[in-house]
């Protein structure tokens, strides 16, 4: 990629002088001491570069400006929500311009009619779904991070959550999008109609992009009418193959749950060392279970039943929303509780057919115990999203070399189950090498091709993906 040929001083200056042609001072920070903050997400183990930027736009035009001025300096750019991502996908590249849109975070519209939202990228996840609420609405996505993870984070990704087994992920709920290309036109792609299919569907493509094809300035998104409050019920099984042999009996049987998550028991004495919870440390698995139906307790007393059936060892419903509330707050916390265990986390988010669910955390456990190390497993059980994560003390040399290959040794193994390399989190720069593994050479090929469609120049993101 050229580069501008100026002295560095010069190069800073010019650029800040472009930007702020159009920009307002307080949208384009250059203190080092403060841009310094926006250089990385949440990910261990990747790379991270110095930005010579820092843009804050609250207006299309502004996000519009930034993007001819890179273009015509040939300047990377990465854009960024909340940076709660666990990939690095929100890493800076040596240089960019950091173009963060959390400023840019207006609920433009709530059509109860149409059963629609139109929202600006730095919309907080929980704060949608709050404001829809009040209209009977509803909005499923639900990542763990959902109180500080913005929408435009959550396309960038195509991120789940807890509630993917019956509602399913971020792209079954964008309709339409308004893009900044590379060079800095707008293009708006789909639709707010409940079905359309007029041409190639490049509002999927976007969705998952991790913004390597255009930056995502406002967003059509679908709603559902917002349903009953749920029951939850928790099992305890003496192993975790019992538990997965519980979550392959709900799905055959039928059941179609709003929430079917698994906790093992080096996540549930995390979870309560960390916030004293009170749950059963005796178990070695907790399989959590929701429905949201009309009629819950007869929901969760059928799934109780085949629970029990698969050997569970005591299976207890909640008596209330609060206690339904009080168990999934716990399992919002697996993530935070496992990082205070060691201080650092790697975060694997591997995804397999729900038939081989035990055979991963059967093998987990033996990457555990080859590496030494504590890997606690919580899961998106319903849907065979895993995330086992290494626990690890980033200070210790040794611990961090074999963080990293049981890190690895987990996502081949997710590749040999028939799985996939990440189902929510993305692969930023933690898994371009895995990536290429699971597309195959041919597949890597086209999607290179893509990128090349949208930025010719290589401007956005690089370094991301492949």
């Amino acid at each position: 990629m050229s580069r501008i040929q100026a002295a560095p001083d010069e190069a800073q200056g010019n650029l800040t002088d472009r930007l702020l042609a159009e920009l307002p001072a307080e949208a384009v920070l250059t203190d080092p001491d403060v841009t310094a903050a926006y250089a990385n997400d949440m990910a261990s183990f990747c790379e991270a570069g110095t930005p010579a930027v820092v843009v804050l736009p609250r207006t299309v035009e502004q996000v519009q400006h930034v993007m001819r001025v890179a273009t015509e300096l040939r300047l990377p750019v990465v854009p960024q929500g909340a940076r709660t991502g666990l990939s690095g996908a929100a890493n800076a590249s040596e240089g960019c311009i950091v173009l963060s849109l959390v400023k840019m975070d207006r609920i433009l519209e709530i059509n109860p009619v149409d059963r629609i939202a139109v929202v600006e990228p730095g919309v907080i996840n929980a704060t949608l779904s709050r404001a829809v609420n009040e209209h009977g609405l509803y909005y499923p996505p639900d990542p763990s991070s959902w109180e500080m993870c913005t929408i435009g984070g959550n396309i960038g990704t195509a991120s789940g959550g807890l509630c993917c087994v019956k509602y399913g992920v971020t792209a079954e709920y964008v309709l339409g999008l308004d893009v900044v290309l590379a060079d800095g036109r707008l293009m708006s792609t789909g639709r707010r109609t409940a079905k359309g299919v007029a041409g190639y569907d490049l509002t999927r493509l976007f969705v998952g992009s991790e913004g390597s094809l255009g930056i995502v300035v406002r967003a059509v998104l679908a709603l559902k009418p917002q349903p009953p409050g749920q029951l939850v019920l928790a099992a305890e099984f003496a192993s975790a193959a019992a538990a997965c042999d519980a979550v392959c009996r709900i799905m055959e049987g039928g059941h179609v749950p709003s929430l079917l998550e698994l906790m093992d028991r080096t996540t549930v004495k995390a979870v309560n060392d960390l916030a004293n919870m009170g749950l059963p440390e005796t178990t070695e698995a907790l399989l959590l279970c929701a429905f949201d139906t009309h009629d819950p307790a007869a929901d969760l007393a059928a799934v109780g039943a085949l629970c029990e059936a698969a050997g569970a060892t005591q299976v207890v419903p909640a008596d209330d929303a609060a206690e339904s509330e009080l168990l999934l707050q716990a399992r919002r916390l697996c993530l935070v509780a496992l990082e205070a265990v060691k201080g650092t986390t790697m975060i694997d988010d591997v995804c397999v057919p729900r038939s081989r669910l035990a055979e991963l955390l059967e093998g987990v456990e033996r990457i555990a115990e080859k590496y030494r190390l504590t890997i606690g497993v919580c899961a998106h059980a319903g849907d065979g999203n895993t995330h086992p994560t290494v626990c690890f003390d980033a200070q210790d040399a040794d611990e961090s070399r074999r963080a990293r290959e049981s890190f690895d040794e987990i996502m081949a193994l997710g590749l040999e189950l028939d799985g996939t390399i990440t189902g929510e989190h993305g692969v930023g720069i933690l898994k371009k090498e895995w990536l290429a593994r699971e597309l195959g050479p041919v597949g890597v090929e086209m999607q290179r091709a893509v990128k090349a469609a949208f930025d010719p120049l290589g401007l956005l993101n690089p370094g991301k993906l492949f």
